[in-house]
């Protein structure tokens, strides 16, 4: 195996496992946390301008419904399956840069 192989494999892997293990920490980053919004964060002036275009309300299966039910609850597996895939082809992408 040449070491751009190898260096494709490990760009995947290592994009894949950093992508679903930094999803929580960014949530709760931004202020989708297990009590709810933050107050005075990013996440809280999201829902306010959601909530604001909406009349007043976020509508169930929003992507701010489910940003924060991913907080409280944890992200579900099936995001994560896409969240890693994702995470992987920006490894993939980053490790053929570096052997082209």
């Amino acid at each position: 195996m040449d070491t751009c192989t190898l260096l494709a494999f490990v760009g995947t892997g290592a994009g894949a496992v950093t992508a679903v293990a930094a999803a929580p920490l960014v949530l709760g980053a931004v202020g989708f946390t297990a009590g709810g919004v933050a107050a005075g964060s990013s996440a809280a002036s999201l829902m306010s301008a959601v909530a604001a275009a909406n009349g007043g309300g976020v509508a169930a299966g929003s992507l701010v419904a489910g940003l924060q039910a991913a907080g409280a609850a944890g992200i579900p597996a099936a995001a994560n399956a896409i969240i890693g895939t994702l995470g992987g082809a920006a490894g993939a992408a980053l490790s053929s840069y570096y052997c082209s």
